[in-house]
């Protein structure tokens, strides 16, 4: 029985689909971990290039968090199977001690720290990951474990920002968000390209591949890995229209410039009348622009339920490193003032020391 074009490898031209947006890209920065499908995204992107006059330069990057034993040898056979497709190569490694908790977020900020520190030493302004459907879907399913809004179930877009300070002006692009994991094994083992398994996808101790084994469990109730990429696209649609929204809100409650730490005063009863979506957005953006943290969507949500309770107030709230002012006819946030110093510890003496 021939194979569904949705089960078997990528073709070249669907590759060519996936890639075209950035033929006239100088450099891209590949991420390679040696796993299935960042392999496939090396493959696919050399066949790719191979057959486009002018194509981009090709770097991968292996980040060898130093976490496993095996890693050095997988970031070796990376660099084997980059130097048989005729792509540069670089091993990474993240140095330094290693947290004792939180070391799967750790490893990340760190990998993209330095796939950004190597896309700009190669003159590249695009970071390549191979995220697939099925890691969108996981995303998903995570958030709404978490409680997030609709901008959380979005999941991952396929063109966003490096995230991490240091990736600022370079673009992390997921061309592979809407392929799934088993088409690009699909391709590898049609190509006879080996590839390696990373054993903590499998271990439970990790929050991913347990929701993996979620997810077999969900799929045989109807609730596909495409099933929640769809719900991610249509949150994004949703998310689109909610932000456009609030950009006409904002422009009509405040329609001079405002730049970050600047401090604004918006009528109280025009806030309170809005639809609380809008409302608890446009207090979003007013803390996030004045303050030094963003705040969790649940503070947010409590906020402007005291606000609406309040009604003209007064009532001052502090949040995110700014400061919330309800009185009267206006809605004031401003940058809060620093935290003053528990009256004990202004007045607690040196110790006393023997003179030298």
């Amino acid at each position: 029985m021939a194979r569904k074009p949705a089960e078997g490898p990528i073709s070249e031209t669907e590759a060519a689909a996936l890639f075209g947006a950035l033929a006239a890209a100088p450099v891209l920065v590949l991420a390679v971990s040696g796993g299935p499908d960042s392999t496939a995204l090396m493959w696919l992107a050399a066949r790719w290039r191979d057959t486009q006059p002018g194509a981009p330069k090709l770097v991968a990057v292996t980040v060898d968090h130093g976490l496993r034993k095996e890693s050095a040898s997988e970031a070796r056979a990376v660099k084997r199977l980059a130097d048989k497709l005729n792509i540069a190569h670089r091993t990474l490694r993240w140095s330094g001690r290693k947290p004792k908790t939180g070391i799967q977020e750790a490893a990340r900020n760190a990998r993209y720290r330095l796939l950004a520190a190597a896309a700009r030493e190669a003159g590249s302004r695009h970071v390549l990951t191979a995220h697939t459907l099925d890691d969108q879907a996981e995303t998903v399913l995570f958030r709404l474990i978490r409680g997030s809004g609709i901008g959380g179930l979005a999941g991952m877009s396929w063109f966003d920002s490096v995230p991490v300070p240091e990736g600022d002006g370079i673009a992390l692009v997921r061309l592979l968000l809407e392929v799934p994991k088993a088409r690009l094994i699909a391709t590898l083992k049609d190509a006879k390209v080996p590839y390696a398994n990373d054993p903590s996808n499998v271990d439970p101790r990790f929050t991913r591949p347990r929701l993996r084994k979620v997810l077999r469990g969900l799929a045989r109730e109807g609730l596909t890995v495409e099933r929640l990429a769809r719900l991610a696209k249509r949150a994004a649609r949703a998310e689109a229209a909610l932000v456009s929204a609030v950009d006409s809100v904002r422009l009509a409650l405040f329609p001079a410039a405002w730049s970050p730490g600047d401090s604004a005063t918006i009528d109280a009863q025009a806030f309170l009348d809005l639809p609380q979506e809008h409302a608890v957005r446009l207090l979003e953006r007013m803390v996030m622009l004045v303050g030094d943290a963003g705040p969790e969507l649940a503070q947010l949500e409590t906020l402007q339920a005291e606000l609406r309770a309040a009604g003209e107030g007064p009532l001052r709230r502090t949040l995110g490193g700014a400061m919330i002012t309800l009185s009267g006819e206006d809605l004031t946030v401003e940058r809060a003032p620093p935290r003053r110093e528990p009256k004990k510890a202004r007045n607690a003496k040196a110790p006393f020391t023997k003179p030298r």
